[in-house]
């Protein structure tokens, strides 16, 4: 199984990143897909998740209103549209897939907001 992210990088508060997913080795649109993230020095925390279908979201209040999860079952990939990003949202973000007892992570991709 292997969880493909990529789409991180710097950009100052304010910006913009449309970070991806894509998933191999399972049967993707069987898996609620979500995002999570790690700051230095913090505990891994939930951004957002959607489900099978597609037809439903799930947000942290922290990023509620400014981040959009939507995923793409022909093409294997879940998204994370990021606006209005600040400073406190420098993490790893990573990717996840989970079905039952099947728990899958990507390797996580680094965003970096400048101040």
């Amino acid at each position: 199984v292997q969880l493909q992210a990529s789409g991180g990088g710097l950009v100052q508060a304010g910006g913009s990143l449309r970070l991806s997913c894509e998933g191999s080795g399972i049967i993707f649109s069987t898996y609620t897909m979500r995002w999570y993230r790690q700051a230095p020095g913090k505990q891994r925390e939930f951004v957002a998740l959607i489900n099978t279908s597609g037809g439903s979201t799930n947000y942290a209040d922290t990023v509620k209103g400014r981040f959009t999860i939507s995923r793409d079952n022909a093409k294997n990939t879940v998204d994370l549209q990021m606006n209005s990003l600040k400073p406190d949202d420098t993490a790893i973000y990573y990717c996840n897939a989970l079905k039952y007892a099947s728990n899958y992570w990507g390797q996580g991709t680094l965003v970096t907001v400048s101040s």
